[in-house]
């Protein structure tokens, strides 16, 4: 697999992914070049349909494509300064998958620059295994998550909800940015052939439905 400007022997951490993620949120916020940022790409979808449900199902459906093709940004200048070790093709699909989180978000009404709403992109990125990191940090997940419900979430919840997503990556990237195929999770899913499993991103794109709409 192709790594961007790294050491090869370099190894994930907690610490070396929330760096990842935070190259990424950045960018997601003022775009790669050649690509749109979250704000661009929720205004596109606004104003190609006539309400909020309709632009985020048309978004998430554009942006599982895009996750498929292997190595979507791969050979985008920006990355050239991925700050952690994990294979190019991977780090495309994080980009896809928080940005699309991220417009989802802004079609919600939410602040991207609110750490609560940070805190809640990274979330979303593990699908299906977002509420149990919510509810292992104390924080209620059968209710509607509302803004006003965001916007009380404790600095020290956000700290520990960064901590466990960072985890929960390393974890599933494995040692040195190696891909785990078999615990498939959304953020990296199944390479087969070089190419994603979009459904993995589809159920990305629900959490952040489910948290932000």
């Amino acid at each position: 697999m192709n790594e961007v400007n790294v050491k090869k022997e370099e190894q994930l951490t907690e610490g070396t992914m929330m760096k990842m993620l935070e190259w990424t949120y950045e960018k997601t916020m003022n775009g790669l070049p050649g690509t749109s940022s979250a704000y661009e790409l929720m205004n596109d979808y606004e104003r190609k349909h006539d309400n909020v449900n309709r632009a985020a199902n048309a978004l998430i459906r554009n942006q599982n494509m895009k996750a498929g093709a292997s190595g979507f940004l791969t050979g985008v200048g920006g990355f050239i300064t991925l700050p952690v070790a994990v294979p190019a093709n991977v780090a495309s699909v994080l980009y896809v998958q928080m940005r699309m989180i991220a417009a989802v978000a802004l079609l919600g009404g939410h602040n991207l620059k609110d750490d609560q709403v940070k805190t809640l992109v990274y979330v979303a990125l593990l699908g299906n295994a977002a509420n149990e990191v919510l509810k292992q940090t104390g924080i209620k997940v059968g209710e509607k998550i509302t803004r006003s419900l965001i916007q009380k979430i404790p600095g020290k919840a956000l700290t520990a909800l960064n901590r466990k997503v960072g985890f929960r990556l390393v974890t599933k990237f494995g040692q040195k940015g190696a891909i785990n195929l078999g615990k498939g999770i959304p953020l990296i899913g199944g390479f087969i052939g070089g190419a994603l499993d979009v459904t993995s991103t589809n159920l990305v794109g629900k959490k952040a439905k489910e948290f932000f709409l």
